[in-house]
């Protein structure tokens, strides 16, 4: 299932989502930490985008699996979600990062948010209370003119 999408506008539980999530987990390239990380993230059209992480040995280039799913999904059409699973090896549900978090506001803030464990410990978050204050495209607005290179 991991790598595909759903070709059907309908909405999957939740439990499913972490099934998607905690297979994309199982295919991760995490040589360097051995923290292995699956995301599922659902567009509002109903389809289903998995990533993980995919690590390097030159630490700042690998990726996060919350932005391997959207990289998935935008190179698809989807511009819109709703839900994110994110499922993870460690001892504690993990949140998006810092960098994922201001990845997916992008597309918006109102995304539900849980992260799971293989163990069945999780933790829900809105991406709003996550990231209160994100950086917006209209933050951009009037760079040119002040004079700020882009």
């Amino acid at each position: 299932m991991t790598g595909h999408t759903n070709e059907a506008p309908e909405t999957v539980s939740w439990d499913e989502l972490a099934v998607r999530a905690k297979s994309a987990m199982q295919l991760a390239y995490a040589p360097y930490s051995q923290f292995l990380v699956g995301a599922a993230l659902e567009a509002e059209d109903g389809r289903i985008f998995d990533g993980c992480n995919v690590e390097n040995a030159s630490y700042p280039v690998g990726m996060c699996a919350e932005r391997v799913a959207i990289g998935h999904a935008v190179v698809s059409g989807a511009r819109s979600f709703r839900r994110l699973v994110v499922a993870s090896s460690g001892e504690t549900p993990a949140s998006p990062c810092g960098m994922c978090r201001q990845a997916l506001s992008e597309f918006g803030v109102d995304l539900e948010i849980r992260s799971v464990l293989r163990g069945g410990d999780e933790r829900r978050w809105t991406l709003a209370e996550l990231l209160p204050a994100n950086f917006r495209p209209e933050d951009l607005l009037g760079a040119k003119d002040a004079g700020v290179a882009s």
